[in-house]
């Protein structure tokens, strides 16, 4: 399963120049499988998430619309006040644990119209063999035009360089070119880009009541949770009822899921409640359990994204659930094929069932601007988790970062 190593964002709203991980210029350790972001309100959290959801709406969208998003309200306001130089953006990352990492990066600007274009685009990857050196780059793009090199081989031969141009400079040379059979290494790239997983669940949403039919995936709102529950119950019948048990037996109350599919055809999911004869659907589940359930579930998917982002997953649950959900989610990261998770958190105890490499921390310095540190990186919490203190705690009281509220 592919796996960021590390992400560097410049001029982004508050993240004026911030890396998580390893990059190709600065050696650090890379990101786990498993990254918790922690750290006080406006400090930039929730940019950093909405960061990588803007590489992947860029990835679909082009970079116009992805600034224009209601949310975002264009480059103006995306772009890191009083800085010069373009929005940035570098992704580190390698296929899989063997492979040679690759490096992605992406300027976007204003064009003499004012309007928001692709100024770089680069992907590179370093030769079979090459240890040391800058690698080797098989996409470079600048103001649209550039050259690529086709196949499988990051050899420097004239035949396989060609040169390119793109119609439109608002839209990514690897959405373009990412299409191509003739680039497989571009092709892989949008593809890890697109099975990006930004969750956004809307308990509220989940209520609906969908037409019985299958799908593959759990969307960002969880509108279609039912049909991707149908999905999963067909896909493997034994294998799913087992996966409804043990999610049952995580969410305090519930003795057992099923579905159902009602009479005029809409799927139902049905909870069967300790205490209660008859069972409930999920139109009538608190907040918490939906939410507790979706996440869960999302961690059972037979074909995982690689990525997942979840932001505040503490809100609408219960403070007792935090940790045990924590934990699954570190269980689950731990797997050879699992999907690798961004978290952002307000929660201790979330943060009190992970490890000081699992988390990061991010705090304002006098400017205004963003900073990042791990906290394995704090030597006196580090000392005091090794003595059995837990990290959520350790934050708590103020051993990690300012204390600020």
């Amino acid at each position: 399963m592919a796996q960021i190593e590390g992400i560097r964002i410049q001029n982004y709203r508050a993240l004026k120049d911030v890396t998580l991980g390893k990059t190709v210029d600065q050696y650090y350790q890379p990101l786990g499988k498993l990254a918790t972001i922690i750290g006080p309100n406006g400090c930039g959290k929730s940019t950093l998430m909405d960061a990588f959801a803007f590489i992947s709406d860029c990835l679909t969208q082009g970079v116009e619309e992805s600034c224009e998003r209601q949310h975002r309200g264009g480059f103006h306001r995306l772009h890191t006040r009083g800085q010069d130089g373009s929005i940035q953006f570098e992704i580190y990352y390698r296929e899989d644990a063997k492979a040679r990492p690759i490096s992605y990066s992406l300027h976007i600007d204003l064009d003499p119209t004012r309007r928001p274009y692709v100024r770089y685009e680069r992907l590179r990857q370093r030769r079979k063999g090459q240890k040391w050196g800058q690698p080797f780059s098989f996409l470079e793009l600048s103001n649209g035009t550039g050259v690529v090199w086709a196949g499988e081989s990051t050899g420097e031969e004239d035949s396989l360089r060609k040169n390119v141009s793109l119609d439109d400079p608002r839209k990514l040379g690897i959405t373009t070119l990412g299409n191509l059979s003739d680039h497989p290494r571009i092709v892989a790239f949008r593809q890890f880009l697109e099975g990006w997983y930004l969750s956004y669940f809307v308990p509220d949403a989940a209520r609906g009541l969908p037409m019985a039919g299958a799908q593959k995936h759990l969307n960002r709102e969880g509108s279609n949770l039912a049909n991707y529950v149908q999905f999963m119950e067909r896909k493997e019948p034994k294998r799913f009822q087992a996966v409804l048990d043990r999610i049952a037996k995580k969410i305090p109350g519930v003795q057992k899921i099923a579905t159902k599919i009602a009479d005029d055809g809409r799927l139902l999911i049905q909870f069967d409640d300790r205490g209660y004869k008859d069972p409930f659907f999920a139109q009538d589940m608190s907040d918490g359990t939906l939410k507790m359930f979706a996440y869960l579930l999302l961690l059972e998917d037979p074909e995982p994204f690689p990525l997942i982002g979840i932001e505040e997953p503490e809100n609408g649950l219960h403070h007792k659930l935090l940790e045990p959900l924590a934990l699954e989610m570190k269980r689950y990261s731990q797997q050879g094929k699992a999907s690798q998770i961004v978290v952002t958190t307000h929660s201790p105890h979330f943060v009190d069932a992970l490890k000081p490499e699992d988390v990061w921390i991010l705090e304002k310095d006098a400017n205004g601007f963003t900073t990042a540190s791990r906290a394995s990186d704090a030597k006196e919490a580090q000392e005091l988790h090794k003595e059995g203190i837990p990290l959520g705690s350790l934050w708590y009281s103020n051993h990690l970062g300012k204390g600020n509220p």
